[in-house]
């Protein structure tokens, strides 16, 4: 594989993972994770309840035992736009391209153990995306507005980042573009941070703080507050956890500093009465915790992503962000096999392939963007010459 390709395959594979892992344990408190399983969650387990079939409020979904989420379907399903288009995308590429692929193309769902439509497995408010665009015709860049506010956008944008390898101002730009047509406010602003985020990670040699680096330059409004007061908590930090009770510090930690900006409350499945609206002070809990964690690990792939899990409430978006930036930084070695392999056998689905996919795509995307970038120069060089002329 090439350059490029590698660290595609890291990114969507390390999110992939964390998609799975995490899947099984989303929605709880690290107290009932820790009761379920008797103590720490270390790689892939079973769903939360056995009976899950009937078990509310989980059923139908059988969740756990390698089964990715919504998370990765809607990944694969921007990787595919991105290979049919070859291009960098916008608001209308999810109207034109996305939305039929979640309406018109049925694909094997892991969680229903059935063949459905990408629409009757997301959540409402990826449900939204289709009754504004499909059937209201609402004007892409403003179809977000008024939806949820939650991590929805953020979390299937880790391509954009790849697209914009080593251009955290351009991932941000197209990823911020792009959900006008799903989210607005802060859900909206954490898909721009996220997917530049992803775009630091793939550079190459990019460590730890040139992510954090990249997250703050682009970052506005309580998401920036709330990925500072996380890189300040941080600041310094050189005690990576080596025992359980270090990680359940660690998740206290970050919960702790997280939660002034979590408009969800402590009780993840009672929200509060003004949780996922828009807001200029609040941010989603998913990407600072991510950083939190990716930070408390110093970049390690295995341990940033079993916090995630282990921290419960939505685990799955946490621990994929952390796996992207991660496998963004650490590359496909760092991405465990015997949790991929076992993931694409029980989802029935070739991470790997996307993974190649995509960096395909943004090969090509890149080298348009070199081409363009030439002639811009070029052009510059013109005006700057006309100028210079004109004036003497």
């Amino acid at each position: 594989m090439s350059w490029l390709d590698e660290k595609a395959v890291a990114v969507i594979t390390g999110a992939a993972v964390g998609d799975a892992l995490g899947g099984a344990t989303e929605g709880w408190t690290p107290e009932q994770i820790e009761e379920r399983h008797g103590g720490r969650v270390t790689g892939i387990v079973g769903p939360f309840y056995p009976n899950w079939q009937d078990a509310r409020p989980i059923a139908p979904y059988h969740k756990g035992d390698g089964h990715i989420t919504d998370d990765t379907l809607m990944t694969q399903a921007l990787v595919e736009v991105y290979a049919k288009r070859r291009a960098h995308l916008d608001a209308y590429a999810v109207a034109e391209d996305l939305v039929p692929l979640m309406i018109g193309e049925p694909r094997w769902i892991p969680e229903l153990e059935s063949t459905a439509l990408l629409l009757q497995r997301v959540f409402l408010a990826e449900k939204w995306i289709v009754a504004r665009l499909h059937y209201g015709h609402v004007d892409p860049r403003e179809a977000g507005v008024g939806n949820i506010v939650n991590c929805g956008a953020a979390m299937y944008v880790a391509p954009v980042g790849l697209a914009n390898a080593g251009d955290p101002r351009g991932a941000y730009a197209e990823a911020i573009d792009l959900t006008g047509a799903h989210q607005a406010s802060y859900g909206r602003e954490a898909a721009g941070v996220f997917a530049a985020m992803v775009a630091a990670a793939v550079a190459p040699g990019a460590s730890v703080e040139d992510v954090v680096t990249a997250a703050l330059d682009v970052a506005h409004d309580g998401t920036l507050a709330a990925l500072r007061a996380v890189a300040d908590a941080f600041d310094g930090w050189g005690t990576v956890p080596t025992t359980d009770e270090e990680e359940r510090a660690l998740a206290r930690k970050i919960r702790e500093v997280v939660a002034p900006f979590d408009s969800v409350g402590p009780e993840y499945r009672q929200m509060s009465m003004d949780a996922r609206r828009p807001s200029r002070t609040k941010s989603i809990e998913e990407l600072p915790a991510a950083l939190g964690f990716v930070l408390g690990h110093r970049g390690d792939f295995r341990g940033a992503v079993l916090g995630a899990v282990n921290y419960g409430r939505d685990a799955d978006s946490i621990a994929v962000m952390a796996g992207a930036i991660t496998a963004g930084l650490g590359g496909t070695e760092v991405v465990p096999t015997e949790w991929l392999d076992e993931i694409e056998r029980a989802s029935r689905t070739d991470v790997r392939a996307t993974g190649r996919l995509m960096g395909q795509a943004a090969g090509d995307i890149l080298r348009a963007d070199r081409e363009a970038a030439t002639a811009r120069l070029l052009a510059l060089d013109e005006i700057e010459a006309a100028t210079v002329g004109a004036s003497a």
